[in-house]
């Protein structure tokens, strides 16, 4: 069985974000760009699987400009066995993106497909369903645990929800989207960073795809939250009861 992997560069997790001045984004230039950590999750998983002898390739998809062939590295120094890069636009929105995960899909022929459950740069959290309903793929998503029987052909996925762990039994192939506590992604060491160098990164079009960009969203302005208060010290329960009542309004 072939895993496919999405992943996405976004911004390092521990860089301070700031706003474009014309408020048209946040600002990209001379920052730190890593792999989503979601999708590392999600490529973890896949090697795993494979290691586990219930896969035979694991493959790396990213979508965007030639600077995502960098994080494709990064999964290539992972462990993944080869990269598949699609030349696109860098902001492009879900459903676009699920048309072209679907387009390779349709290429590759992989048995399952990982995707981290979301992207820490925009929290939209819809790729993996989208490309799921346009599979017509069955979906686990949130997955905190993934069990693999390849004689029956189905994968059993704990995910986390507010009641607590919902277990699903999904018919391959199927689409899965990993949460946190799913796993903890290697990291990638010297030799195979150099290995990683050596392996091959295919690349595909928009056009070679038959994949239009047609958005239905626009950003109309993107701005910092607002600052936090800061806060008093109160001398007594009453002066607190008084302030969640009148000011607060509360209680």
């Amino acid at each position: 069985m072939k895993i496919m992997v999405a992943i996405k560069r976004v911004v390092d997790y521990a860089v301070k974000i700031r706003v474009k001045p014309d408020k048209s984004g946040v600002e990209t230039k001379n920052v730190k760009m890593s792999m989503n950590p979601f999708c590392e999750i999600a490529l973890e998983e896949a090697l795993r699987v494979r290691e586990s002898g219930l896969a035979s390739e694991v493959v790396a998809v990213s979508i965007g400009p030639v600077q995502f062939t960098e994080t494709l590295r990064t999964g290539l120094a992972m462990g993944a066995d080869r990269a598949i890069h699609v030349e696109a636009p860098e902001n492009i929105y879900p459903l676009t993106i699920a048309k072209i995960l679907k387009a390779l899909v349709d290429v590759e022929k992989p048995g399952l497909l990982f995707l981290g459950k979301q992207a820490i740069d925009n929290d939209q959290n819809q790729t993996g369903q989208m490309v799921a309903g346009l599979l017509k793929w069955p979906q686990g998503t949130f997955a905190s645990k993934v069990v693999l029987d390849k004689e029956k052909q189905v994968a059993t996925v704990d995910r986390e929800v507010d009641g607590g762990i919902e277990t699903l039994c999904l018919d391959l192939p199927a689409v899965i989207t990993t949460d946190l506590r799913l796993n903890q992604p290697r990291y990638a060491t010297l030799p195979n960073i150099m290995k990683a160098k050596s392996k091959p990164i295919k690349k595909f079009t928009l056009q070679d795809l038959n994949v239009e960009i047609k958005s239905d969203l626009e950003v109309v302005e993107v701005t910092e939250p607002p600052k936090r208060k800061s806060g008093v010290i109160l001398s007594s329960v009453d002066e607190l009861i008084d302030k969640l009542k009148n000011e607060a309004r509360v209680i």
